[in-house]
């Protein structure tokens, strides 16, 4: 139990209330580390305070400075893009080819889907690619924040990426300190945990549920009707993160090219992977010397399997090394091919590559507070005081409900999903060996840990995921957080349904998931036209909006109002 009880949630708690209260992110994480300190401490605090902020930097073995360093030369990379008329080229590009709201919605969520490697690299490149398409069509910053974070860490927990070997070595780690016998490898755990990491399935479900039905409640439908009948993507006085335009004026458009885009992003993809395989084959190569083990994959996969081994490769991989080198390549590829194509010199080079640092302040800056505010709530104790609150007496049936909504209320309140996990993960998996006697419950509790964390790492604008998805998609953080929180809070009760549905009849996963997708498709159509009914609005914003800007009558909705109720376009 923590010794500072109940005050160890001021912190993260006052910086929450404050960043969504007044939409200044930056002196809301501010002063809450610095309530934070004045508790630690018994005093003032200045000192502490900025000791943390050092702390959170350098934290992780560098692994944040690494994350820093890849921001900024992403944010570079994306500049040069922009600079050589890459983004001009996929504009004109996709407007020949994505021609609705919904066919680019659609395109995002499969890029999504298809950058499962990363979350980080996920937000960066599809946020950067689909900006543009998806202002010419009028979809909001806001919508296509959501897409971007709410398909990046679901993908990522469930594929082949660094959140998996993260999960990985957690579980196996729980599983040493248990000392218990008859142990599954942490590799079945987790593969059997993937349905019960329900929420991060129907997270990225309903995205594709919002996209392709065109329905939209809460901020969401007024931030699309706002778009589509003004064409406003943002709100009139909202705080990009990243403007690109305002920040890098006009782009050289002589000779837009598509290579001028992909080229970059296929090198930054490349090198990122190959760097992660790279590393990580070098280290499992020395720990199977270490442990006399056979060195080649083909002989350790005469024992453990080629895909224990492929896991072991990826999980020993330094993905935070990768990212850097890959945005690193990215960059230096932009700067080769505008130069090849005698489109800038050298010094407009390094000129637009300083450009992009200063495009990535606001997002480095809020990145390092969220850091320091989670270090904030480790010295505190919060997660621990949190746990331990809940974790006596509780019914072997409604075990995965409660692991849950711990995981949630501790990644909400420090912002940090993997934090939660490797809180979270040991107790939970203690505390159900204890309980049930065996390991059968694992994959339960271990999915309902990771469904908890990134639930609320999703409802968190102290969330380093949610401050990238709102800066490499040019929206404001606080309002990418009020639009996508009722989506998230609808997935997640679902999940608990399901999760009751498991522990008290035994309903499996294969009837569960299905069940779940029916429960998604008839709250979205349930709440939208509730919700619209109640703002006198249209639950479709827009079904198509034509490439010159304005709507396209022949596929528009039935029925659109402005916000003082009056039509704004006729019925067909």
């Amino acid at each position: 139990m923590s010794e500072f009880g109940v005050l160890s949630l001021v912190p993260p708690l006052l910086a929450i209330v404050l960043a969504i209260a007044t939409r200044r992110p930056m002196l809301s994480l501010f002063l809450g580390i610095w309530s934070g300190a004045i508790i630690y401490t018994e005093s003032l605090g200045i000192a502490q305070t900025f000791d943390w902020i050092v702390g959170a930097i350098i934290a992780d073995d560098g692994f944040h400075v690494q994350i820093l360093l890849f921001t900024l030369l992403l944010g570079s990379g994306v500049a040069l893009i922009w600079r050589l008329g890459g983004a001009t080229a996929v504009r004109e590009w996709a407007t020949a080819r994505l021609q609705t709201q919904r066919t680019v919605g659609l395109t995002t969520w499969f890029l999504g889907m298809a950058m499962f490697f990363d979350d980080y690299a996920n937000t960066a490149i599809v946020g950067s690619t689909m900006r543009e398409i998806s202002d010419q069509l009028r979809i909001s910053r806001e919508k296509l924040s959501y897409i971007v974070d709410s398909t990046a860490a679901p993908v990522a927990t469930i594929a082949l990426s660094s959140w998996v070997a993260f999960q990985l070595s957690l579980i196996g780690d729980a599983y040493e300190g248990l000392g218990a016998e008859g142990a599954p490898t942490a590799f079945e755990t987790f593969v059997r945990s993937i349905p019960y990491n329900t929420y991060a399935l129907l997270a990225i479900v309903m995205v594709g549920l919002i996209v392709y039905t065109g329905r939209d409640y809460g901020e969401m439908l007024e931030a699309e009707h706002r778009a589509r009948s003004t064409g406003k993507v943002s709100r009139e006085d909202a705080q990009p993160l990243q403007e690109v335009e305002k920040d890098l004026g006009a782009p050289i458009e002589t000779r837009p090219m598509l290579r001028t885009f992909f080229a970059p992003v296929v090198v930054l993809v490349a090198v990122t992977l190959a760097g992660a395989f790279w590393t990580g084959y070098q280290s499992w190569t020395a720990s199977q010397v270490e442990a006399g083990a056979p060195t080649t994959v083909q002989g350790a996969a005469a024992a453990d399997g080629y895909v224990q081994v492929f896991v072991d490769i990826v999980g020993a991989g330094d993905f935070a090394g990768a990212l850097v080198w890959g945005s690193f390549a990215m960059v230096a590829t932009a700067i080769a091919i505008g130069i090849a194509y005698d489109l800038f010199d050298l010094g407009t080079a390094v000129d637009t590559v300083l450009d992009g640092f200063r495009l990535m302040l606001t997002a480095v800056t809020i990145l390092v507070l969220a850091w320091t505010i989670s270090a904030v709530a480790e010295a505190l104790e919060t997660g621990a005081y949190v746990t331990n609150l809940v974790g006596d007496a509780i019914p072997t049936a409604l075990l995965p409900v409660v692991v849950l909504f711990v995981a949630a209320f501790i990644a909400f309140t420090m912002g940090s999903s993997w934090a939660t996990m490797g809180i979270v993960t040991p107790i939970a998996i203690e505390l159900a060996y204890d309980l049930t006697g065996g390991f059968d419950a694992m994959p339960v509790v271990v999915g309902a840990v990771f469904s908890g964390a990134i639930f609320g790492d999703h409802s968190s604008p102290i969330s380093d995921t949610t401050v990238l998805s709102a800066t490499f998609t040019g929206a404001d953080l606080i309002d990418h957080v009020r639009t996508q929180l009722p989506y998230a809070v609808t997935v997640m009760l679902v999940v608990v349904i399901c999760y009751l549905l498991d522990g008290y009849l035994g309903v499996s996963p294969l009837l569960f998931l299905p069940l779940g997708v029916v429960l998604l498709t008839g709250l979205v159509y349930g709440l939208s036209e509730l919700d619209a009914s109640r703002k006198g609005l249209h639950p479709i914003a827009a079904e198509r909006v034509s490439l010159e800007g304005g709507p396209d009558r022949e596929h528009g909705p039935e029925r659109e109002q402005d916000r003082d109720g009056e039509s704004e376009f006729g019925s067909d």
